[in-house]
């Protein structure tokens, strides 16, 4: 075995040097050592240097070139995929936010906030025909009820509109979904108006130049009436049956609403289970960006019977 020290016999006499030095060294050692290694170019003794060092070393230039081979190597190939498997993954990464985005703008359009657009100018000047709103579709959820002065988006089938006879059909029930959804547009059946009166109110106007009243309170509705429009040109006097609403435009002078509907069946008053949600916000143009809050027009009707008194 060798060491770092100079060789020495086994009896710990010092070692001859020169040839002798070189044979010491083979018999200790085992194997000749390799002419390059018996004698220094200036013929001088051997350095003194273990004989595993160069095999090591060699194995260690081995190991390394290989090795930097099979780094090489890999870095081509890991390298190839490091720079391609990354771009998948992210690729991956990016088609599941939009996945997760999408599904949750499909639930949220579906049960919580659904946009609208207003056709036509019967809710003047509160709405502006192409305003797009947003209607909170929990606003009367949990045991909710309309109140007096909330506008509401309402499907008119039934109340504003005759039911459409026969049973829906496949492509119908997959249009419905899709309204439901935000992704086909509302149709002709969906009505946005103002709740004047709810289940158990007496809703009354006597005609041009007097203001309605609801339960025998007069309703000062100058916050929300187009500019020069009458609360009513018609006269009427209606009790709202228990779970349905009596519902205006703001445009009274252009709104077909429950007045216009009075003698048909159903008497124009729009059942609850037909509201579809709150109407909340003014989203679209930005320049009308708005919220619809209910005005204190109905503050003087609290407490005179009606489910709109409840919070």
């Amino acid at each position: 075995m060798s060491t770092h020290e100079p060789p020495a016999d086994r009896d710990g006499s010092p070692a001859p040097t020169g040839a002798d030095s070189l044979s010491r060294s083979a018999v200790v050692s085992g194997p000749e050592p390799s002419p390059e290694r018996q004698a220094t170019p200036d013929g001088g003794p051997v350095p003194e240097q273990s004989e595993d060092q160069p095999e090591a070393a060699e194995k260690d230039g081995e190991d390394g070139e290989s090795g930097g081979d099979g780094e090489s190597g890999g870095d081509g190939e890991s390298g190839g995929d490091g720079e391609s498997e990354p771009g998948r993954s992210r690729s991956r990464d990016l088609l599941l936010l939009v996945g997760i985005c999408l599904a949750a703008l499909l639930l949220v359009n579906a049960f919580v906030a659904r946009p609208f657009t207003v056709p036509s100018g019967s809710m003047e000047d509160t709405l502006q025909p192409g305003d797009r709103l947003i209607a909170n579709q929990l606003a009367y959820a949990f045991g909710g009820h309309p109140r007096r002065g909330d506008i509401v988006v309402f499907d008119g089938s039934g109340s504003f509109l005759p039911e459409p006879a026969g049973q829906p059909g496949f492509w119908d029930n997959v249009r419905s979904v899709g309204r439901d959804l935000g992704l086909v547009p509302a149709g002709n059946t969906v009505y946005v108006k103002r709740v004047i009166g709810v289940g158990g109110d007496r809703v009354r106007s006597t005609g041009p130049g007097a203001p309605l009243t609801v339960n025998g309170v007069p309703v000062d509705e100058t916050s929300y009436l187009a500019p020069g429009d009458q609360p009513s040109d018609v006269a009427f006097d209606v009790v709202v049956p228990p779970g349905e609403l009596f519902v205006l435009g703001d445009h009274r002078s252009a709104s077909r609403d429950s007045r216009d509907h009075l003698g048909e069946p159903g008497g124009g008053f729009v059942p609850e289970d037909k509201v579809i949600g709150r109407a909340d916000w003014v989203v679209y143009p930005f320049s009308r960006l708005t919220g619809l809050d209910r005005p204190s027009a109905f503050t003087a009707v609290t407490g005179t019977g009606g489910h709109g008194d409840q919070g």
